[in-house]
């Protein structure tokens, strides 16, 4: 198990469902952090709002977050996004809500009990343009770390998943 994924299960009540927020768009190499990692869990059969296909970004966070408190009020919501920072591909995981848009200066909606983010390039100054200029191959390393620390952070002792009343649910 790795740091991340210790990281993770630490933050995780044991006795709530998770279900995964993964906020971000496949219009922008950066932004896809979230939707590319959301891609991922939901092939592994984990509950997320947020893929590659149907993606959660600024047009429809608001009423997506409204489907999820209405629909998933008993789940603790990790929430997953791409940022902006001095440490390129720093992973963080921390307690409370996420803060979608900061890195661009959007006023968002906050989400999550827990978050996750990538730190996907610098940030500073022109930060559209350093978002759509980010390297995929780092994005997507990222989204393959951030992804196998999820599942693994679900799993039992013996390498296998909890049943489906402790954290695990789906989302139709």
């Amino acid at each position: 198990m790795n740091n991340y994924s210790i990281t993770l299960r630490n933050l995780l009540p044991k006795e709530k469902p998770v279900l995964f927020f993964c906020i971000g768009t496949d219009r922008s190499t950066g932004d896809s952090l979230g939707p590319l990692v959301g891609k991922k869990l939901s092939e592994k059969g984990l509950p997320v709002f947020g893929t590659i296909d149907d993606p959660v970004h600024a047009a429809n966070i608001a009423d997506t977050i409204e489907i999820v408190k209405q629909d998933y009020p008993d789940h603790t919501i990790v929430a997953i996004d791409a940022a902006l920072g001095r440490d390129i591909g720093a992973i963080k995981i921390k307690p409370g809500p996420v803060k979608p848009g900061a890195g661009v200066h959007k006023q968002l909606p906050e989400v999550g009990d827990v978050h996750i983010i990538g730190v996907v390039n610098i940030a500073g100054f022109m930060e559209y343009f350093v978002l759509q200029n980010t390297r995929l191959a780092l994005v997507m390393k990222m989204a393959d770390e951030i992804a196998a620390s999820c599942m693994e952070a679900l799993k039992t002792g013996e390498g296998e998943q909890d049943d489906g009343s402790l954290r695990l649910t789906t989302v139709v």
